[in-house]
């Protein structure tokens, strides 16, 4: 496994999520034991709520994140300094553990692989369709991000439940019906299960990941419903993967492109992405111009860390990249999956 060699975190962030609202949308792949409204058709994330919740009931979990805003600035003079010594790539071990009620949620092993191949063709930059990058944006894409992903293990159980609520992590547990996480220092864990309740217990919810604080934590990784993992047989318009690919980006401390609130115009810590009002949804056609501040700008919603469908989001921006990179440093607080 190749080491990268990078200076201290850039601001994390608690967890994020791909939340959608529901609809009666029909698929071809549909399991005969999911009801149309379990599905989805447009994204939106409760996730700030969780992270804020969760940083003012836990002292602790709020000081590491500070901590980590501190180590920021350093990384970033590192940097300009030049004291990045070495590049290479990170090759994170991911460890499935899949939670299914009816057999067609168990999903195949060869679907699993099928993500993988994903993960690595979105961060290595060989998607098929990233050609499609406007011209305007070609000089701020990421291109590889040097981060790959290995599948170590799948672990699998059936379960009588039909839903989890995203907010009682009940998944994560063996004592509550779920599955421990193998090692989150050293693993990234994902959750795949049959149905994810917000905390009101309402459906639609494609998926979430916990941000860097939570490093290690019992909980920390990603959850996804099993209807959007890989491509064959998912469930359209997010039928490519993606889903995953967005909730990895917030696993490696990237937050979406309208900032840590739903409220928009705020700062993501990339400056080559365009200030956004909030999430843009479906297939936009380029450009899309919106205003923040007064001033209009064009959209970089083909990023990965929109809310766009899965075929029109294929890109990250360089400034991602960095941040990415400072995730898994030597320094940083995902360096154990090195």
């Amino acid at each position: 496994m190749k080491k990268l060699f990078f200076g201290a975190l850039i601001l994390s962030f608690m967890s994020a999520c791909n939340n959608d609202t529901l609809s009666n949308q029909e698929d071809a792949s549909q399991d005969p034991g999911t009801t149309p409204n379990m599905l989805a058709s447009k994204r939106s994330c409760p996730s700030d709520l969780i992270r804020e919740k969760a940083l003012k009931s836990d002292p602790a979990l709020r000081a590491r994140f500070e901590a980590n805003e501190l180590q920021s600035d350093k990384f970033l003079r590192d940097l300009s300094m030049g004291k990045v010594l070495a590049d290479g790539t990170v090759e994170i071990p991911v460890v499935f553990n899949v939670i299914y009620n009816t057999t067609s949620q168990n999903i195949s092993d060869a679907r699993i692989a099928e993500q993988i191949a994903v993960l690595n063709a979105d961060y290595g930059a060989t998607n098929s369709d990233i050609n499609k990058i406007p011209a305007a944006f070609q000089p701020s894409a990421a291109g590889n991000v040097k981060i790959s992903f290995k599948l170590v293990a799948t672990n699998r159980k059936q379960s009588t439940k039909t839903a989890w609520r995203s907010d009682l992590e009940e998944m994560k547990k063996s004592t509550t019906g779920g599955i421990n996480a193998t090692d989150p220092t050293k693993n990234m864990n994902i959750w795949v299960v049959n149905s994810i309740l917000d905390e009101n217990n309402q459906p639609g919810t494609l998926g979430y990941a916990y941000y860097p604080e939570s490093a290690g934590l019992w909980y920390d990784g990603l959850v996804i419903g099993y209807q959007y993992i890989g491509k064959t047989g998912a469930s359209a318009p997010f039928n490519l993967g993606r889903t995953v690919t967005h909730e990895v980006g917030h696993y490696l401390n990237l937050p979406h492109l309208w900032g840590s609130s739903n409220a928009g115009c705020q700062t993501d810590y990339s400056n080559d992405t365009p200030t956004s009002p909030g999430p843009n949804y479906g297939t936009p056609s380029y450009p899309l111009n919106r205003v923040c501040g007064g001033v209009s700008r064009s959209q970089m919603f083909m990023n990965y860390m929109d809310y766009v469908d899965d075929k029109a989001m294929f890109m990250f921006s360089a400034n991602q990249k960095t941040r990415m990179q400072a995730v898994v440093a030597a320094a940083g607080p995902r360096a154990g999956l090195r």
